[in-house]
């Protein structure tokens, strides 16, 4: 028997669709328009950015990025055509890395300030800062519940 969603469940769905479709298609127009980047593209260039040596084994990637693999390596190979990135597979290591250039390094700072104003802008300049504080553990407690479920193939 279904199992229908009460007006207050609804409410919170309904939230959650529109941040969902509405916020990465708002990045993607604003990241498009002045660097010629999909949110994703951007993600992958950022945390690249951020690892020591610039590096991430693609699985790992993947994995933070919240994507499959496939999509992963698709992006992978669009940011190489245009020298951001490389692959690498270091002697003695498994797996291959994805390894951010020095031209994606500059292209992910000369892209990170509109990036965080568009967020501040979507998102975090509507809240206040216990607010702030309540969507990141709601942000985290949904993202473990996800994680649990897909892990135990119930989804």
């Amino acid at each position: 028997m279904t199992r229908w969603l009460d007006p207050v469940e609804q409410r919170a769905w309904q939230a959650v669709v529109a941040l969902m479709t509405r916020v990465p298609a708002a990045l993607d127009t604003r990241l498009q328009r002045e660097s010629g980047l999909t949110h994703f593209e951007f993600r992958v260039l950022s945390l690249l950015s951020e690892e020591a040596g610039h590096r991430m084994q693609l699985s790992d990637l993947a994995h933070k990025a919240n994507a499959s693999l496939s999509r992963l390596s698709h992006v992978v190979s669009k940011l190489e055509r245009l020298g951001w990135a490389r692959r690498d597979s270091a002697a003695g290591r498994r797996g291959v890395y994805a390894v951010l250039t020095d031209d994606g390094f500059e292209k992910v700072v000369e892209a990170t300030p509109g990036y965080l104003e568009a967020v501040r802008k979507l998102v975090l300049d509507g809240l206040d800062c216990a607010q702030t504080a309540q969507l990141a553990a709601l942000g985290e407690s949904l993202s473990s519940q996800l994680d649990q479920v897909l892990a135990e193939g119930c989804d």
